[in-house]
């Protein structure tokens, strides 16, 4: 069993604070900026930040979907770790200043890959699939802050 990683970032016109604030959010922003891939978002825990606990249901494929019950930690200043209750799935979000009033997101997402001919699919093409995803979700958290 392999791990699988896929990762993406965004440079966002908005200073780190304001942008991390908003990804942290889980009762007012979070739910407004997922794509149509999620499903079932509810807050059950918390919401915001550091002690959360979420839910929602990642539609990645017509095929695939995971059901994900998410415990939020702030290891550090700057970063959001969703740890997947219902399996290994572990996704970061690292918010860095960028310049002035700018901040650099970027979000990493790993998990205990299949093994054989699926596990090789998996690893090929679930990366992209993802980082579409996350690309789309960071393009909406863009458009939320820089209002």
């Amino acid at each position: 069993m392999a791990q699988v990683e896929a990762t993406t970032e965004r440079i966002i016109a908005a200073d780190a604070d304001t942008v991390f604030d908003a990804l942290a959010d889980y009762k007012d922003v979070r739910g407004k900026v997922l794509t149509g891939h999620f499903s079932e978002y509810e807050v059950r825990e918390g919401g915001d930040g550091e002690g959360t606990l979420v839910h929602w249901k990642l539609q990645a494929t017509s095929k695939r979907v995971r059901d994900c019950l998410l415990e939020v930690s702030e290891p550090t200043d700057g970063q959001l770790v969703e740890k997947d209750r219902n399996s290994s799935m572990v996704t970061t979000w690292t918010v860095t200043p960028a310049g002035e009033d700018r901040s650099k997101a970027v979000v990493t997402t790993v998990w205990d890959g299949a093994g054989g001919i699926g596990g090789f699919f998996e690893r090929t093409f679930a990366p992209k699939g993802l980082g579409r995803i996350y690309d789309e979700l960071l393009q909406n958290l863009a458009a939320e802050v820089e209002k």
